[in-house]
């Protein structure tokens, strides 16, 4: 009986430590994992919302640390020398959310290629970098665009005909 109980033992360590390898292989920080947005998995789930600065987004993966929780963006192509800055700012999206989701503000995101992951502080300058971004996009939102052709056939196609100032018609 008592090899029994420590062949159960034994086994049940090696899957242990080969879970714990298969995680690291995969670019996830050692933890738990409390959020997973991929289809291969079943039904998505809901988008984490912040209400305040009115940003909705899905990271890939949200791993509990005992120092926090970490959101991670996996992107299928290969890494660039550095990480690109939309790829970071999409990540410091994902930091925000989790932050107004879970009100635990991560320290770090990671950004996770076929080939290399990049672990990216959450900083307060690149937070505001962010807000920044997220302010430019919401006054360019209130803005018309200026008409860039005198095809009056593209005009009366338009789905802004009602709202546009410009139209040639």
């Amino acid at each position: 009986m008592i090899y029994l109980i420590s062949l159960l033992l034994v086994i049940g360590l090696v899957l242990l430590w080969l879970g714990g390898r298969r995680q690291l292989a995969s670019g996830l920080p050692l933890g738990r994992v409390v959020y997973i947005d991929t289809e291969s998995l079943g039904r998505l789930k809901q988008p984490l919302y912040d209400p305040v600065h009115d940003l909705a987004g899905q990271p890939d993966y949200i791993v509990e640390k005992p120092d926090g929780l970490v959101p991670v963006e996996v992107k299928s192509g290969r890494a660039p020398l550095s990480p690109y800055r939309s790829h970071v700012l999409q990540l410091a999206a994902y930091c925000m959310l989790v932050h107004a989701t879970y009100g635990e503000r991560p320290t770090y995101g990671i950004l996770k290629y076929a080939d290399r992951a990049f672990a990216m502080d959450y900083s307060s300058s690149l937070e505001n970098e962010l807000l920044d971004l997220l302010a430019e996009i919401r006054r360019a939102e209130r803005r018309t665009p200026d008409r860039s052709h005198h095809s009056v056939n593209r005009c009366r196609a338009c789905g802004y005909l009602q709202v546009c100032d410009q139209a040639l018609d």
